[in-house]
């Protein structure tokens, strides 16, 4: 399985990022540690929706979807 997750900083609430990942469980971990260079410098971080897909690219497909400006919207309005 694969998860595209969002997933929101506990102290800077206004910082989300958009994630996807086999293992969601230790991506959280990662993040938390400050492992990613682009979520280091706001931890700790919560998860706020996850979403499992049995295909990678189709995991994939949507995560680069949400990045983009409708499904932004999208996520805002309906996640």
């Amino acid at each position: 399985m694969w998860y595209v997750y969002i997933i929101r900083s506990v102290v800077f609430p206004d910082q989300e990022y958009t994630g996807a990942t086999a293992d969601l469980k230790q991506r959280m971990t990662d993040h938390n540690a400050g492992k990613s260079t682009h979520t280091a410098k706001f931890v700790p971080w919560k998860l706020l929706w996850y979403c499992a897909f049995p295909d990678k690219y189709k995991a994939l497909a949507f995560e680069k979807y949400l990045k983009s400006h409708s499904g932004r919207a999208f996520a805002k309005k309906r996640l």
